[in-house]
């Protein structure tokens, strides 16, 4: 991977740093999550109605989310841009793929997936960089392809930054992020917001999205 640029090395220093501590707060955090479990079986479903294939889950810390895809059913692989995050992942799933990276420059020839997660990934970027997040998704993605973000939504608000526990991130008006997908060639197939939950602060965004032909 090529240089990072500072607010990318400074977000995967702080992963870096809190990796230990974070995998052990993440490692079963779907359990309690039936409306997040449903989603991403919503999202498994239909990569699999179009064909199945290779499916990245980009941002994807120690692993645990996408273990539970390839309990799915689905063909996944996960990316990071935390090596510390990459190796705890390899080491607790080592029958699967992981491998660090940035998700503004992915090494994915063009059209090479089926499907996308960004699991509360792009919440770091900020606020101006999130549509070339968003355009390198549709370039990895196969027509027909199918993208799903979680993010922390804005609940009727502007874009909003917040004292996340690892690093600054922000929460996103779910009809301003359901914009850019489509700016960036994505067609809306649903969405889910979720009310936060005990212990948790905001509420939570997820758009199911497919690459358009």
């Amino acid at each position: 991977m090529t240089e990072l640029p500072s607010s990318l090395r400074a977000t995967a220093d702080a992963y870096d740093a809190m990796a230990t501590v974070y995998a052990d707060f993440a490692r079963d955090a779907l359990d309690g999550l039936p409306l997040d479990r449903a989603v991403l079986a919503a999202f498994a479903d239909c990569v699999r109605a179009t064909g199945g294939g290779p499916v990245a889950e980009l941002g994807c810390g120690p692993g645990q989310t996408t273990a539970h895809l390839r309990d799915l059913g689905l063909d996944a692989f996960g990316i990071d841009l935390s090596p510390v995050m990459v190796g705890l992942a390899r080491e607790a799933y080592p029958d699967l793929r992981f491998e660090v990276g940035s998700m503004d420059a992915l090494d994915l020839a063009d059209g090479t997936l089926r499907g996308v997660l960004s699991w509360y990934s792009v919440i770091h970027a900020e606020p101006h960089h999130v549509p070339a997040y968003l355009a390198e998704f549709r370039r990895v993605l196969a027509p027909g392809g199918h993208l799903l973000l979680a993010f922390f939504e804005a609940e009727g608000g502007p874009v909003t930054p917040f004292d996340h526990k690892v690093v600054t991130a922000y929460r996103w008006p779910v009809d301003d992020m359901a914009a850019l997908a489509a700016d960036a060639g994505f067609a809306e197939v649903g969405r889910m917001l979720r009310e936060p939950g005990e212990g948790e602060r905001f509420r939570r965004g997820h758009l199911v999205l497919r690459a358009a032909a």
